[in-house]
């Protein structure tokens, strides 16, 4: 059972990701809500149920799993990388897209050989993400958000994680080179996050 945080303290979200990357941005574009987002680094390792082809399904089912096992609100995201050429592909399944093992270097350059022959529209993409938070009562809230642009023919830029280098969000300009205030403006992640903060500064006031 969790403690309750002391008096005057802001209470805490858990956030439902082991990546420090998508840690640091939803702690970034969330800064101002008078809110601790936590890692799950303080609990012991929690299972998740294996992620289906269903950005909401998969954002609700984290969120559950982390709030039930800390007692404490827990927010998750599931997002993805569709590209015109490939389908919509890899989707859901981005972050496995590839194989298992593979690091983020690798599955970029798995996507770019996929598109080797593709030019044009085929090359058309969005980053889409669909956030939830879950509170121990059994709550949900989700919202989704989506970010257009295209792939490059090849990755551009060290910021960011994932697919970024090689998602040209402007003409020349790749997701991995914009700072992060400027990609946390107009992110997948930062609009799906920016619909939920009238559900996540509930929290806040109902701590009170």
């Amino acid at each position: 059972m969790t403690r309750p945080a002391p008096a005057g303290a802001r209470p805490a979200v858990v956030v439902a990701t082991s990546n420090p990357g998508k840690l640091r941005e939803i702690r970034e574009i969330l800064a101002d809500l008078p809110l601790v987002f936590r890692s799950l680094d303080a609990w012991p390792p929690i299972e998740f149920p294996e992620e289906g082809d269903d950005y909401a399904v998969n954002a609700v089912v984290k969120a559950r799993a982390v709030a039930e096992a800390t007692g404490l609100p827990a927010l998750a995201d599931d997002s993805g990388l569709e590209v015109e050429g490939l389908g919509g592909a890899p989707g859901p399944r981005s972050a496995r897209y590839g194989g298992p093992d593979l690091s983020d270097r690798e599955r970029a350059a798995a996507l770019l050989r996929a598109l080797r022959n593709h030019q044009g529209a085929a090359r058309n993409a969005r980053f889409v993400c669909v956030a939830a938070l879950v509170v121990p009562d059994g709550g949900v809230h989700s919202a989704r958000g989506e970010c257009p642009g295209r792939i490059l023919d090849a990755p551009q830029g060290s910021g960011g994680f994932g697919y970024d280098p090689v998602f040209e969000v402007k003409p020349g300009t790749s997701m991995a080179q914009l700072p992060p205030a400027q990609k946390n403006a107009i992110s997948h992640r930062a609009r799906a996050l920016r619909s939920l903060r009238d559900a996540l500064r509930s929290l806040a006031g109902s701590a009170r």
